[in-house]
């Protein structure tokens, strides 16, 4: 089985890594010549707007999946035409625009934050009346790890967020006050098989991702069987195959959609050791429609990004005790501020003991 993936970054790495043991083989496309999943598969070099290119790329392959989501829907559409591609174009195009995504999810019930277009300063104005601050406002398309939004907290903040996002199409949101953000992975095969991650609690800084952790058990409660519904109805109306992950702000017994990720997930990442089957396991079975593996967690489990720069990789594994075993990946970029240049994920049978070395300080490990 020959895999192509669309986009060269981490996530597409550690999917070459899970489905090398099944046999797979990878290659894959970025604009970067210095993509780090070219360490691991051969890399095509060029534009995700080149239509030769990438007609070029596909000869040979049985299919093609992504890890990263902003390639043109239009691209993405020539492309399925001559191999199967997973997640399908639409899937692909409801998560580009965030003002469709939201109103996808209130068409299945599914609640969101009040939101508004916003495509004119007169739109901008009425969205203010209409949702009141605190608000975010952010671009309809593009932008991750809190880039492309800025929350209005006063008066004060509509002028800079109005100057420096102008000119784009864009959407405001009501702010929800959460009492925690949470995520739920999701996976559907070829044959319409699902399976379900638990929810993990995450923690943001700036918009970027600083830890997820879940508890064992956790697939009982009320909000994880409300996650898996939410989940079930959007893969099922997209026709979806593949890895999904959706992620949710949570607001006592209600869970509230923020915004969803066709593919593997940063969020996912404690899985490769701490679930029977790793998010980028089942995402290849998925795909190739080979029979969805086991998301039993039998551990506490969390996971830390290495954001900037990489602690002393002695020290770091030297925090390892006989209470938690501590797992390093690196991903073999080049350190700058934010950046995620790896993970660590931390198992242990006792969750205190999981909570001493989750708060460990890892930047102070130079």
């Amino acid at each position: 089985m020959n895999i192509g993936i669309l986009g060269g970054g981490q996530l597409g790495r550690m999917l070459a890594l899970a489905g090398y043991p099944l046999g797979f083989r990878f290659r894959c496309f970025d604009p970067s010549p210095e993509a780090v999943a070219g360490h691991v598969m051969p890399l095509t070099v060029g534009s995700f707007e080149d239509l030769d290119a990438l007609t070029a790329f596909a000869t040979g392959l049985d299919l093609v999946t992504f890890e990263f989501e902003n390639v043109p829907v239009w691209s993405a559409e020539c492309l399925a035409q001559k191999v199967p591609l997973y997640p399908s174009p639409m899937a692909l195009a409801m998560s580009q625009d965030r003002v469709e995504e939201k109103t996808f999810f209130q068409s299945m019930n599914i609640p969101t934050a009040p939101f508004a277009p916003v495509n004119s300063r007169t739109d901008f104005e009425t969205a203010l009346q209409n949702l009141g601050l605190p608000a975010v406002l952010k671009t309809c398309r593009l932008g991750y790890d809190g880039k492309g939004q800025y929350v209005l907290q006063t008066v004060a903040d509509i002028e800079p967020a109005w100057s420096k996002l102008q000119g784009v199409p864009l959407i405001l949101e009501g702010f929800v006050a959460f009492e925690r953000e949470v995520s739920i992975l999701a996976a559907r095969s070829t044959r319409g098989e699902t399976v379900f991650y638990p929810l993990v609690e995450n923690k943001h800084t700036g918009g970027i991702l600083q830890s997820s952790r879940v508890t064992a058990p956790a697939s009982t409660s009320e909000l994880q069987r409300l996650a898996q519904n939410y989940a079930l109805k959007t893969m099922e109306a997209l026709e979806y195959t593949g890895v999904l992950a959706i992620e949710f702000f949570q607001c006592g017994k209600e869970l509230i959609v923020n915004e969803m990720a066709p593919r593997v997930h940063n969020s996912g990442h404690w899985s490769i050791e701490g679930a029977c089957t790793s998010q980028f396991a089942n995402h290849l079975r998925a795909t190739t429609g080979l029979p969805l593996g086991s998301t039993k967690v039998t551990n506490h489990v969390g996971m830390k990004n290495i954001l900037g720069q990489i602690p002393s990789l002695e020290k770091l594994l030297a925090q390892a005790t006989d209470q938690v075993q501590l797992y390093v990946h690196l991903y073999g970029k080049k350190p700058l501020p934010g950046r995620k240049l790896g993970h660590i994920t931390m198992l242990s049978k006792d969750a205190g003991s999981l909570e001493s070395v989750m708060t460990t300080d890892w930047t102070e490990l130079s």
